[in-house]
């Protein structure tokens, strides 16, 4: 079983930064891509950011110039710094991995949300 785990969502005002991390655990063999959705009320869940195990890098147009998404291979751990914060970015942040498992099985897995506020 492959679990992913989410940290560093918080209360933040407008103009400030959070770092948010996810860490996976479990029958990994290799993790292909992860990468950082995320969920306000009363909408879809979107793409914010995702890193490829070559560091190639793919942003949603809201957030270029704002977040940084960076990958810990060897600890099988995404980052996503968010800076200069809006309080459209509040929502919850869901971490994914698309990975292959020791089986060689290749399955995707999401964490369980970190919410991220940010006043005005």
């Amino acid at each position: 079983q492959v679990q992913l785990v989410e940290s560093g969502g918080g209360l933040v005002q407008a103009g400030g930064s959070l770092r948010l991390s996810c860490a996976a655990s479990g029958s990994i063999f290799r993790i292909i891509v992860m990468g950082w959705y995320r969920q306000a009320p009363g909408k879809q869940r979107e793409l914010v950011a995702t890193v490829t195990s070559g560091g190639s890098t793919n942003y949603a147009d809201s957030v270029k110039g704002r977040f940084t998404i960076s990958r810990d291979n060897a600890k099988n751990t995404v980052y996503l710094q968010m800076n200069s914060l809006k309080p459209e970015d509040t929502a919850v942040y869901y971490c994914n991995a698309d990975f292959v498992r020791l089986d060689f099985v290749r399955l995707g897995v999401w964490g369980q949300g970190t919410l991220v506020t940010v006043s005005s």
